[in-house]
């Protein structure tokens, strides 16, 4: 009887031996399986999948063999891996080990886009619809409610992200870049702010913001942006009017078609600074780094005055005179890309 037993155990654990190694032998199989691809293929994750979905969905397409067996071993050996949504890349050749080694690697691809120093929220607005990879929800929906999905209501979006390149997977929003790149520009103004000059006209980081804006738009040569943000701060601070035809054009907003008339210049808005005194109420253009820099920390000088060469270099002077002999000398080589600046006092009167 004991022996019968001993028998029987003995195949019992043959039968259990061998039963475990057809399930190890199945899934070296389905793990070693080259998937079934023509070229490379994008295989979208949406929030919310699983692995043993995915695994099915790719059987059902015939993209690989024995899900079964690949859904075991996910369960049995990754069950407190998580699953990153997003697109991942499948290539020719690769084999399913592989394609789980991405899954656990969370090796989603990523998409870039540049938001780009001087823009407007209407440009950032269009690159941001371009972005066929992102889930558009912002499309219909006005700068004010925007700016209140942002958690800003009230507030106005001129000027309230920063220009860089962000990363993004397929399955982010475009709410979700924009929440990074007004969290970012946040962040640069309060870093910069804190080491602020001395003795500057601003209230507060949103008038130095509004500053930068105009020294971005008038910077046609980085090198220059400490002497423009001192011209600006200097009239400014003795009380003469900024009178820069950036802030002409943007408040011109799409009636503006390449030139500015002297109509224009005379034309009441709240961001023709050759009307109104001090600061625009809002940025023109987004700005970087490097042009809040400039606005908190203008260069010395007696320059009072600027006009460009139409290189993207300016010209600058003390004095009224010295001005418009520069206006008059390069107005007359004047090309397609001139970048104007403040021009003299005289213009003020109607």
């Amino acid at each position: 009887m004991i022996r019968k037993l001993m028998m029987l155990l003995k195949g019992g654990l043959l039968l259990a031996a061998l039963l475990v190694a057809f399930v190890f032998w199945q899934q070296h199989q389905a793990i070693q399986q080259p998937l079934h691809l023509d070229g490379e293929r994008l295989l979208e994750v949406p929030v919310g999948s699983t692995p043993g979905g995915l695994l099915n969905r790719l059987e059902r397409e015939g993209v690989l063999e024995g899900a079964f067996w690949l859904r075991q071993y996910w369960r049995f050996n990754l069950a407190d891996q998580s699953l990153h949504s997003g697109e991942y890349r499948m290539r020719p050749g690769m084999t399913a080990r592989e394609l789980l080694e991405l899954w656990i690697k969370g090796e989603v691809v990523q998409y870039s886009l540049t938001l780009v120093e001087g823009w407007n929220i209407r440009q950032v607005r269009t690159a941001l619809a371009g972005e066929e990879k992102l889930k558009q929800t912002l499309t219909q929906l006005s700068d004010e409610d925007l700016m209140r999905e942002l958690g800003e209501p009230g507030v106005h979006p001129e000027g309230r992200f920063f220009p860089d390149t962000y990363r993004y997977v397929r399955g982010m929003s475009d709410l979700d870049l924009l929440t990074q790149a007004n969290r970012r520009l946040k962040q640069v103004l309060a870093e910069e702010w804190t080491q602020r000059a001395e003795g500057l006209p601003y209230k507060d980081p949103y008038q130095a913001l509004i500053m930068a804006s105009i020294i971005e738009k008038e910077t046609g040569v980085p090198a220059e942006r400490g002497q423009i943000a001192g011209v600006f701060v200097r009239r400014l601070s003795k009380g003469m009017r900024l009178q820069t035809d950036p802030t002409v054009i943007y408040g011109m907003g799409e009636l503006y078609t390449g030139k500015i008339r002297r109509s224009h210049l005379r034309e009441a808005t709240p961001y023709n600074t050759y009307v109104i005194n001090g600061l625009p109420p809002t940025p023109i253009a987004m700005v970087g780094r490097e042009a809040i820099h400039a606005a908190l920390h203008p260069e010395d000088g007696d320059s009072l005055y600027f006009v460009a060469r139409g290189d993207g270099s300016h010209v600058f002077s003390a004095t009224l005179e010295a001005h418009t002999r520069a206006v008059r000398e390069f107005q007359l080589k004047r090309r397609a890309d001139y970048r104007s600046s403040p021009a003299p006092v005289s213009k003020d009167t109607p």
